[in-house]
């Protein structure tokens, strides 16, 4: 299986989502291979299905005067914050190509973290039986959210690189009120850059998944 990789730097989140929209039918037709998409975008509160407007803790004039907006969005679980410094990846994948089975896929991403968390940087990660993603102790280091639309995911995961991780106060993050957040930084003592950190996520993909990776050149800045 091919994988074709675009990194698009840092794009608002609307914007993110209609090109997961018209990446899905893409997919859906056969017109490209399993695609992964790796980007940043503005501080931004994502709700998903499970999501309740008391997920919010502070007022809205706050996240306004901090650039940050609000989405209801169509992946499993509740609420989550993205903003720079979080790989964000966006994958569309073909699910009958991975056996149809959700939940292995699912462990499959998380795998990717754990092993790319161990062997790159040297950090002991690994599942929660309670709570999806992945942690190190009890601090959420990956979130992970997926939906399927006939066959064909969308969404994927939240990876805290360089994130700032007070603004997860802002919210209950994905429901859960008795863990915390980190982050590669605050593991290893300084920032990490991005563009080594999408490279061990792609490394780690093309193992993980099986895949055979290409990068698409076409990608915006």
């Amino acid at each position: 299986m091919t994988l074709t990789v675009r990194r698009l730097g840092r794009i608002g989140y609307q914007e993110g989502l209609d090109l997961q929209l018209a990446l899905v039918e893409e997919r859906r037709a056969e017109a490209i291979s399993d695609t992964l998409l790796l980007l940043e975008h503005p501080p931004v509160v994502t709700m998903g299905r499970s999501a309740t407007d008391a997920d919010i803790l502070v007022p809205r004039e706050e996240l306004d005067r901090a650039g940050a907006s609000v989405h209801r969005i169509t992946r499993g679980g509740e609420t989550t914050y993205h903003g720079p410094g979080q790989m964000v990846g966006y994958l569309i994948a073909n699910l009958y190509d991975h056996q149809r089975k959700l939940k292995r896929f699912i462990e499959n991403l998380e795998e990717v973290f754990i092993r790319l968390l161990a062997e790159r940087y040297d950090v002991t990660a690994g599942r929660d039986p309670e709570h999806r993603g992945v942690w190190v102790g009890s601090e959420k280091i990956t979130a992970i959210g997926i939906a399927v639309s006939r066959g064909i995911t969308m969404h994927g995961f939240a990876f805290n690189v360089n994130t700032e991780l007070s603004h997860f106060g802002w919210i209950i993050p994905c429901g859960i009120t008795d863990r915390g957040q980190t982050s590669l930084q605050a593991l290893r003592g300084a920032p990490v850059p991005m563009t080594e950190a999408e490279d061990a996520v792609i490394d780690a993909f093309s193992k993980v998944f099986g895949y055979s990776v290409s990068e698409s050149l076409d990608s915006p800045a």
